[in-house]
């Protein structure tokens, strides 16, 4: 059983470390997840006393709130694969057809959910805990609520460093009053800032965390005293104060540019009842609440049009920048515009499982998921930290001892090593550019479910992608209209008036194309189906029949001529329906699935980069070869799906770090097995799940924006490595030499860990 928290005031990984060994250590806790950047806590647990839990967390000083949990819907079943025994239109595919195992599912991609969008209801949320109101100090500790609770100068945090810093400043003040009180003055000034720091301290080392920063900087500012560097002691616990406040407000700002996105949902929404309209909060809305949305609003649920037709501006969900054309039937998503009629419809989830914040949910989760980096980064520092504790303690004691120097001057360059030593920069080094990569990626639409996969996508020097609804739009379009006699657009329009109604793929382009060309379509009679060949009727008192080449040359010989031009079509992977007039040919009509406007330049991108590109699909050897020199990829067709699986084994036992790209079922086992399964916008529920990422609009391009990402976080990691070691080895070789004492020591912590996080935030500004 899992459950998440709200932590409030947890800005570094230190402050991840100490919660994350505190409750492990109750019973019954199996698994525990902490994301600084999220902010939240993940117990996985078999009974555990959770009010336990929740007192651990606390006794350490920071806020915890049990976070709502929405009842995620199974998977909806995909549409089926167009039936045509059952279709009035009957149509018998030709050989460029793409109808086959790489498209099992239904055509209809326009109205599929993003990444993590269901079709399903999803269950109300059994447990709204309302944040705003625990903005309390719990059993008296101080609690920074930085990005959750208000602007940083109102935390805690914030106060406890103001008064200290008063403090301080009256105590210089005093100081030149009356010199004599010096020493307890500014002990007092010390003692503001540093009880709240050795109370976080003892409660730490009592719940498995004895070498924490808290604790470094005790030991530190108690031994200043004893040596008689009392007012120092009172600068460094300020400056120690100010850095935890300035990595608050870093911290603050990467995760609230995940929490942002859910300022896109409008706070209320017209929710029609009973035949009136009335303003209702967003939150209260339940699954098949009627919504009205007018122009220029955003759209409140995840839902279904039921009434009107206009365009709708999907940026904000899926990265596309122009507006999609929506009418009844038509999947909708919350955060979106509607730009210019109004629409009606019906919410087809909880607000709390719309699209926005499954993003959100995602986003976090996929950082509380370590990658590689930084597990060695936190096994180093379990070391390093004792390390550094051992050799701060040789250096105040072996020289005085050994050497007979003084003891003042080597007590006091063991503290400052001691404050060098904390390791909070080393370790936020890596999950601070880990998480700024995910937000920057989700911004863009590039959803990764992890540090791990991060961090693996720069290795791939293999991209395998599907071909239908991959690298082709999934929709069959017209791309050829030859008349035999008579002119193109009167072809058009008898072959639409035949195919009117019909909801089959061919059928759907041929209509589409005559409205584009905005042609009259002439009514039809003695409208009929010839299973598997075509359909026939009779329009404006001509009998006709549209069907494939081969029971259309049935019925009426084709010349040579007219079967030339019908194999180069085939040729170039396009089906081709023949239109017979009174039993002669009059014309016909080539259809392909195109390539996505982005595909060429996106494989191009992924060339460019030095990686390998082929396409897998199961569609037939003539379409698929056609398609593949259009875009210039490697191709394999006639695939199962699990052939498709055995290809990305075989290039993996081959030494390649394989990527998998698809959006259908069939996809499924091969980006299980692929170093990194990317799903498309778009695509189905398995497709999605299974994957370890995915391009939510659903452009070949993104692909390698994906890994682009990933190289540009990995680079950014070693840079804060550098910065915080580098850092600690110069401060650690001055401070040894007598070059620098106690405040450049604390300002090489604190200063390295607010250089690392501001390094990591560049990622958020990447386009």
């Amino acid at each position: 059983m899992k459950i998440r928290y709200r932590i409030d005031g947890m800005d570094c990984a230190s402050c991840a470390t100490k919660i994350d060994t505190a409750v492990r250590r109750v019973a019954g806790v199996a698994d525990v997840a902490v994301s600084v950047t999220a902010g939240t806590l993940t117990v996985d647990h078999e009974g555990a006393d959770l009010a336990l839990v929740e007192k651990r967390v606390a006794g350490l000083g920071y806020g915890i709130v049990p976070l709502p949990t929405a009842s995620r819907p199974a998977a909806a079943a995909p549409a089926p694969a167009p039936d045509t025994d059952h279709d009035p239109a009957g149509h018998a595919h030709g050989p460029g057809c793409s109808h086959d195992a790489d498209h099992a599912q239904d055509h209809g991609h326009a109205s599929a959910a993003p990444v993590g969008v269901r079709a399903a209801p999803a269950a109300r949320a059994t447990d709204r805990h309302d944040h705003d109101r625990d903005g309390h100090d719990r059993d008296g500790h101080d609690h920074a609520h930085l990005s959750i609770d208000g602007p940083w100068w109102k935390s805690g945090k914030a106060r406890l460093t103001l008064v200290c810093g008063a403090a301080l400043a009256g105590a210089y003040a005093i100081g030149h009053v009356a010199p004599w009180l010096d020493p307890w003055i500014f002990i007092a000034a010390l003692l503001i800032g540093l009880v709240p720091i050795a109370r976080r301290a003892v409660m730490a080392a009592l719940s498995g965390t004895p070498f924490s920063i808290e604790m470094l900087m005790t030991i530190a500012a108690v031994g200043a005293v004893v040596i008689g560097a009392s007012e120092e002691a009172a600068a460094v616990v300020f400056l120690f104060l100010v850095g935890e406040l300035l990595e608050g407000v870093a911290a603050g700002r990467a995760r609230d540019s995940i929490r942002a996105l859910t300022s896109l949902v409008p706070k209320t929404a017209r929710r029609i009842e009973n035949g009136t309209t009335r303003e209702v909060p967003a939150e209260s809305l339940t699954v098949g609440a009627v919504i009205l949305v007018r122009p220029g609003e955003r759209i409140p649920a995840d839902g279904e049009v039921l009434e009107g037709s206009g365009a709708v501006n999907e940026a904000p969900v899926t990265g596309e920048s122009v507006p999609v054309a929506k009418r009844q039937g038509d999947i909708v998503y919350a955060g979106t515009v509607n730009v210019d009629a109004a629409l009606t419809i019906r919410a087809t989830t909880e607000p709390s499982d719309n699209t926005i914040a499954r993003v959100v949910r995602l986003v976090e989760e996929a950082q509380e998921s370590k990658a590689p980096t930084e597990r060695f980064i936190d096994r180093f520092s379990h070391w390093y930290t004792p390390f550094v504790v051992g050799l701060a303690a040789l250096v105040a004691v072996v020289p005085p001892l050994l050497f007979g120097v003084g003891w003042d001057a080597w007590i006091y360059k063991g503290l400052a090593i001691l404050l060098i030593g904390c390791p909070c920069a080393l370790v936020i080094s890596t999950p601070a550019a880990i998480a700024a990569g995910l937000a920057s990626g989700a911004r863009r639409g590039l959803l990764i479910k992890g540090g791990a996969v991060l961090e693996v996508l720069r290795n791939i020097d293999t991209v395998a992608l599907d071909k239908t609804g991959t690298l082709t739009a999934g929709k069959p379009k017209v791309t050829d209209a030859i008349a035999f006699t008579g002119d193109d657009d009167a072809l058009l329009a008898r072959a639409a008036a035949l195919e009117a109604g019909s909801t089959h793929p061919l059928a759907t382009a041929i209509l589409a194309e005559a409205a584009t060309r905005g042609l009259f379509v002439p009514g039809v009679g003695s409208a009929g189906a010839v299973s598997g060949e075509g359909v026939t009727g009779t329009v404006e008192g001509v009998a006709l029949f549209l069907g494939s080449p081969r029971a259309a040359g049935a019925r009426a010989p084709l010349t040579p001529d007219q079967m030339a031009v019908i194999e180069q079509l085939n040729d170039a992977g396009k089906t081709v329906s023949v239109l017979l007039a009174d039993g002669a040919a009059e014309g016909l009509i080539a259809m392909r699935d195109e390539p996505r406007p982005d595909a060429a330049a996106g494989l191009a991108a992924l060339t460019a980069a030095g990686i390998r590109t082929l396409m897998l699909t199961g569609d037939n050897e003539r379409t698929a070869r056609a398609i593949g020199a259009d875009l210039g990829i490697e191709v394999r067709a006639g695939l199962m799906p699990a052939d498709k699986q055995r290809i990305v084994n075989e290039l993996q036992r081959a030494g390649r770090k394989v990527a998998k790209v698809g959006d259908g079922i069939n996809d499924a086992p091969a980006l299980a097995s692929a170093d990194v399964g990317i799903a498309m916008g778009g695509g189905t529920d398995v497709a999605l799940e299974t994957a370890d990422a995915a391009v939510l609009h659903g452009r070949v391009g993104d692909v390698a924006a994906m890994i682009d990402l990933s190289k540009a976080t990995m680079g950014n990691i070693h840079q804060n490595i550098a910065i915080a070691l580098g850092l600690k080895a110069v401060f650690l070789v001055t401070t040894i030499a007598g070059v620098t004492g106690l405040w450049p020591a604390i300002l090489a912590d604190t200063g390295a860990t607010v250089l690392v996080t501001a390094n990591a935030l560049r990622l958020l500004r990447r386009r």
